[in-house]
């Protein structure tokens, strides 16, 4: 029960899900582990709040099939010989919301130096929220992926979207960052760049 109270409290709360939504969220359900190593917190404006953790440097990307926005099967070593930024997030999330357009530029601007950006839904109604999110928002560089059993959720398990990883050529972790980042900022590019030089 304590452990239920503390991961929904550390879970995206800045806005309640849609209805038929629940607490699918993966990551709300599943707490971080204690004791990792993480940087101090970084706050920016508004919806931007983050902590970078590099614990799990050098882990392989997990093998997972998730869902294209075509309904076609993907994993990420479909990706693997370039590096990717795999970001957990879901409709319902504020701050979510508010980092999609620094995700879609990032897209913009390093998807033809190479860099794989991959928005992969957590929502619980899986294609028809992500389908009906991408009509409304303005998003043209990114795909609605959808991970229909929360599966990158509970096995990154962070706790919180949203959640995002950005991994090197070879398909190894580099570091992940926890909350919501502007990915415009300093800071984001430092992350990006250092995956490309990878």
């Amino acid at each position: 029960m304590t452990l239920l109270l503390l991961a929904g409290l550390g879970a995206c709360d800045r806005q309640s899900p849609a209805p038929g939504q629940g607490q699918a969220n993966s990551s709300a359900e599943v707490p971080a582990a204690s004791g990792e190593a993480k940087e101090p917190a970084t706050s920016g404006k508004g919806e931007f709040s983050y902590t970078i953790d590099r614990s799990k440097a050098g882990s392989p990307a997990p093998d997972f099939t998730f869902a294209g926005p075509d309904g076609a099967d993907a994993t990420l070593k479909d990706f693997v010989g370039k590096p990717m930024l795999v970001n957990l997030w879901a409709t319902w999330c504020a701050p979510c919301v508010a980092e999609m357009p620094t995700l879609d530029a990032v897209a913009k601007n390093y998807g033809a130096k190479g860099l794989a950006v991959l928005t992969i839904s957590q929502d619980s109604q899986g294609e028809s929220a992500v389908k009906a999110f991408f009509q409304k928002h303005e998003l043209p560089h990114l795909k609605g992926w959808i991970d229909p059993e929360n599966q990158f959720g509970f096995h990154y398990a962070t706790g919180m979207l949203p959640t995002t990883v950005l991994y090197d050529a070879q398909g190894k972790e580099m570091a992940r960052v926890v909350g919501a980042l502007d990915w415009n900022s300093k800071e984001g590019r430092d992350l990006i760049d250092a995956a490309l030089a990878s």
